[in-house]
């Protein structure tokens, strides 16, 4: 449910989700990459460009897209290479002292070797200041698939530094809107977290709304209008099969995957209320997990995967709620404005991410959940959608920028963001791709 209405079951079926989309114009299929805000306190580190071996595959360098990985997230300042005082590709060749007078706290270096139709990646990563290498070694990949290669070393080289997994090597799926010849196009994509590598996955003249992944990452579900009412499908990427798994009267939406991918919840109005329900995907079997008078609506599982968040207007207006186990008292968790919407959590139970309003603006907002503290994490003013990455260090969400509708991505804490913008028309409804070994 968008953040800009909130109606009765009776005037919320497809209103809600008719106007998710206001302008229509052209979008291709691949998104732009615009780094907005850095953080103060980035971490200063050079990628110096890969030695290279053999004819390279034409496109981004290796070393450009793991440069690119580690600055979108506001964590890393990364040094031109034009300003690197040599072009290290090995251990013997780095002079430490020059890379402390560039004031660099890490440095990069590796060389791409080509053999038929693979390539060979060696990299290392070293501490300037203590002069040790705290990460080293051999990848390889299809020449066809270099880009997996640069991500796969900015994903070693974000762990090493950081502690945390990185999430480059994963997926964003999101929703764009064109028109041809007149009529609405919607577009369900796949790419990569930079844009890169986007494919239509569906196409429609009528909306698709709230895409999520399943926990291999091999599923999507979403909510298509292209019977003329919302219904719930779960699409298998590899093969493109659908298949339709709540069609029932009235209102089927926002469906979310449980951790073993075994069952989803959703909304569903079929006995003339919106309620919260979970569908076992094997046996179809329903388990109603609300009964109240109000409309319930836009779950998602907490970290331990037993709990559940969900928006509900029981308090007069939408707030989010949590349900420790099913059938248990719903438990409150926002109070900071008159609404809160879309709740979405992290994977360690201490945030959960939210739409919030104030002052006639939307904004992505979290609460600690120990504490109760709440941060306002944007600065735009017409946020929706908030979708967790997998390690939990990044945000994104659909907003409006310069009269267009784009993705962003901000730190988790609102320190750093940079935009996603299609290269002409709107793009919406991302959801972040799992973390895949």
């Amino acid at each position: 449910m968008t953040h800009r209405i909130w109606h009765k079951p009776s005037r919320m079926l497809l209103v809600a989700f008719a106007l998710i989309f206001a302008a229509v114009s052209g979008a291709r299929a691949e998104l732009l990459i615009r780094i907005t805000e850095g953080a103060d306190s980035a971490i200063p580190v050079a990628v110096v460009p890969f030695a290279e071996s053999g004819q390279m595959p034409a496109g981004d360098k290796v070393g450009s897209i793991v440069q690119a990985d580690l600055t979108m997230t506001g964590e890393f300042r990364t040094l031109p290479p034009e300003k690197m005082l040599s072009l290290p590709s090995r251990r013997e060749e780095v002079y430490f002292r020059d890379w402390r007078l560039l004031g660099q706290r890490y440095v990069l270096v590796g060389s791409l070797t080509r053999s038929g139709d693979r390539v060979e990646a060696r990299y290392e990563l070293f501490d300037v200041n203590r002069e040790e290498r705290i990460l080293g070694e051999t990848a390889a990949a299809p020449a066809s698939n270099t880009r997996s290669l640069a991500h796969y070393i900015a994903d070693k080289v974000y762990e090493a530094i950081t502690g945390v997994p990185g999430a480059f090597s994963t997926k964003l799926a999101y929703v764009t809107l064109d028109t041809a010849n007149g009529k609405p196009r919607y577009r369900l994509q796949v790419s990569d977290v930079d844009g890169k590598r986007a494919r239509i996955r569906l196409e429609s003249q009528e909306p698709i709304l709230s895409p999520a992944w399943s926990p291999d990452g091999k599923k999507l579900a979403y909510v298509s209008f292209e019977t003329g009412k919302p219904v719930i499908f779960v699409h298998e990427l590899a093969t493109g099969q659908r298949t339709k798994v709540a069609d029932f009267p009235g209102l089927n939406s926002a469906p979310a995957w449980s951790d073993d991918g075994r069952s989803l919840l959703m909304t569903l109005s079929k006995d003339g209320n919106a309620e919260i329900y979970r569908m076992n995907l094997d046996s179809r079997q329903l388990t109603k997990l609300t009964n109240h008078w109000a409309i319930d609506t836009e779950p998602s599982y907490d970290a331990s995967g037993k709990g559940i968040f969900f928006t509900s207007d029981r308090s007069g207006g939408p707030q989010i709620y949590h349900m420790e186990t099913p059938g248990a008292e719903p438990r409150r968790i926002t109070f900071g404005s008159r609404y809160n919407a879309r709740p979405r959590p992290d994977n360690e139970g201490k945030y959960v991410y939210y739409v919030h309003q104030r002052d006639r603006a939307f904004h992505i907002a979290r609460t600690e959940l120990k504490t109760g503290e709440e941060t306002i994490l944007t600065r735009t003013e017409s946020d929706e959608s908030p979708s967790v990455a997998p390690n939990g260090r990044m945000l994104i969400y659909a907003t409006r920028q310069n009269g267009s509708n784009v993705l962003t991505v901000i730190s988790a804490d609102g320190g750093a963001a940079y935009s996603l913008p299609a290269s002409e028309g709107d793009v919406r409804e991302p959801a972040w791709g799992p973390l895949v070994r």
